[in-house]
């Protein structure tokens, strides 16, 4: 795509407002999107696209994600609606806090929210680390019952909040998640994970190559979302993760949540 002569003319101003408009609804409306999507999605050239979101992150409407080309709307946009304003914030909080982390931690971390029967990964060091087997996860959508990052938050949310969730996935009927919707293991689940302040998966029910543990990032009772490591399997037992990273795990969490603006 060529840049648009329109968009410098005279009247172009208010053809840029609008499309900037447009870009700033779609953004809003996805929660996040790459430049080329947006371009895709509104037919408007790409170079146009990046120069509005230059204009628009000057502003302070929008910020693009620190490990990904992904953009989401800031606090500014709040009042468009939908709560994606505060997963931009945890997602810039946690942006720095992962740079520094993960040259010490080697293993991929992964930052998920909660969104509709799913954590939905917003940062992640897959792409930066040499010891990752996965690359644009970005977006990717976990499951609930079989990934550490949804034990966790189901863990840790507040009870109604589980019980809402838990009906969902069991009206959802998923076959792989339901030997993990029996209300014992659920208990058990909940229970272990809560004494131990850390989920685990290590028994292939997700990724038979890896396995993961996870913390919430909790503020005022609510959980937020979720910090994840994940390792290969075959190179590292879970006691050993657990010894060796899951402190700075939860202290990786305990900073982006005292990162956030109160």
């Amino acid at each position: 795509m060529t840049e648009d002569p329109a968009a410098r003319s005279p009247g172009g101003s208010v053809r840029a407002l609008a499309r900037g408009l447009a870009i700033l609804r779609h953004v809003n409306k996805t929660g996040e999107a790459r430049p080329g999507e947006i371009a895709r999605a509104l037919d408007i050239p790409r170079p146009t696209v990046y120069r509005l979101l230059e204009t628009l992150e000057e502003l302070g409407y929008v910020a693009f994600s620190a490990t990904s080309n992904y953009v989401r709307v800031t606090r500014f946009a709040a009042a468009l609606g939908d709560g994606y304003a505060l997963t931009t914030e945890i997602a810039q909080a946690a942006g720095p806090i992962f740079a520094a982390y993960s040259k010490q931690l080697v293993w991929p971390l992964d930052l998920t929210v909660y969104h509709n029967a799913a954590m939905v990964i917003q940062e992640t060091t897959h792409g930066r680390s040499p010891l990752s087997i996965d690359r644009g996860m970005t977006g990717f959508r976990l499951p609930m019952l079989r990934t550490s990052a949804g034990r966790a938050y189901l863990s840790f949310c507040p009870d109604e909040e589980r019980n809402l969730i838990l009906d969902h996935l069991r009206r959802l009927d998923h076959e792989d998640d339901l030997p993990f919707l029996d209300d014992r293991w659920l208990t058990h689940l909940v229970e272990e994970t809560r004494a131990r302040g850390i989920a685990i998966r290590d028994s292939g029910e997700f990724r038979q190559e890896t396995a993961s543990i996870a913390v919430p990032i909790r503020a005022d009772g609510n959980v937020l979302g979720c910090v994840s490591l994940i390792w290969i399997r075959s190179a590292m037992s879970t006691r050993r993760a657990l010894d060796d990273f899951g402190a700075p795990l939860l202290g990786i969490a305990e900073r982006i949540s005292g990162a956030l603006p109160g």
